[in-house]
């Protein structure tokens, strides 16, 4: 399997900062204001988003690691916004630079890394976890 996934590509996705993403709402914390949980899935959707069209049927991608710091706080009703770019390439592990912003400034930086997978060998594999127990 070959795959084409030059370094550099890139993708944003973004959404706005509602009462059901917020630390209150995850647990993640005691205030309403954009929960960590929520901006590192929005920044995990812009990485997978990046990449996913690149990908042959049959393949798709999963998060093995996240390096992210949450430097800012977002309050209910402003967007948010995730944006990442493929850096590197090993093998099937791919790395990303990520970033999130508000509104106003800069909420959120580090990487992350996805793994590329077989989906039928990795849900056979997942699932056997259960035959197991």
């Amino acid at each position: 399997m070959e795959l084409h996934l030059p370094v550099g590509l890139t993708s944003e996705k973004s959404e706005q900062v509602t009462p059901e993403n917020t630390a209150v709402r995850y647990g993640s914390g005691s205030v309403s204001v954009y929960a960590t949980p929520a901006m590192i899935g929005l920044i995990e959707a812009a990485c997978l988003a990046a990449v996913e069209p690149h990908l042959p049927a049959g393949m798709a991608t999963v998060g093995i690691h996240v390096n992210v710091s949450h430097i800012a706080a977002t309050p209910i009703g402003m967007q948010v916004r995730a944006a990442a770019e493929l850096t590197g390439i090993t093998g099937k592990k791919l790395t990303f630079r990520v970033e999130a912003f508000d509104e106003k400034e800069k909420i959120g930086e580090g990487t992350h890394q996805r793994y590329i997978i077989d989906i039928e060998r990795f849900l056979q594999k997942t699932e056997s976890k259960l035959a197991t127990s």
